[in-house]
């Protein structure tokens, strides 16, 4: 392997620990608000932070977003391999973190990890996700920590998408990126 070989290789190791340790960390954040909400909530009137407004109420989420698919447990758990395989999939090409260009996409791809093994953890372990967060004032569907990083995560990656990155920023991506006429790549 030579030199740049080499060099490309270790920042591929490096962006997968990186993903690795900084989703685990995010996962333990919000497993960790869960167990916070199943203590302290579970079987007690909702605790006010605003009147009206936003409150913690506990639940159990058997199914996806707004209680859709209740009792897929099985269809959420592929869903959830998919994720992790798309994300590290990505975070293998992404080039170093050192590239600024590319940092934010990586942290969409970890926001995201974290958020969809977190709810993963739920399902596997309890059967059901645990939402504890309610904003009374609009009626919305309770939600968790989890479901902030997927939501933050997905917002910001459409961001990115439309307004900051070309589709030249994006090819390192494709599975089978455009062949270059200069490097001797089939054209047809």
């Amino acid at each position: 392997m030579n030199k740049l070989g080499k060099k490309s290789y270790q920042n591929k190791i490096i962006n997968l620990i990186i993903w690795a340790v900084v989703s685990w960390f995010l996962i333990l954040l919000d497993q960790y608000t869960k167990y916070l909400a199943i203590n302290h909530l579970k079987g007690k009137k909702p605790l006010i932070l605003w009147e009206g407004v936003f409150e913690f109420l506990y639940s159990e989420n058997r199914g996806a977003a707004f209680g859709i698919l209740q009792g897929k447990q099985f269809f959420f758990f592929i869903i959830g391999i998919v994720v992790l395989i798309f994300a590290a999939y990505i975070m293998w090409h992404l080039p170093s973190w050192r590239d600024s260009h590319y940092c934010w996409l990586g942290f969409c791809i970890i926001l995201i990890t974290a958020g969809a093994a977190g709810n993963m953890v739920d399902r596997i372990i309890q059967g059901y996700v645990v939402d504890f967060l309610y904003f009374r004032l609009i009626n919305f569907p309770i939600f968790n920590v989890a479901d902030i990083y997927v939501t933050t995560a997905t917002f910001a990656l459409l961001l990115l998408m439309l307004f900051f990155y070309t589709e030249e920023d994006l090819e390192i991506f494709k599975f089978f990126p455009k062949s270059n006429p200069d490097q001797g790549g089939n054209t047809m």
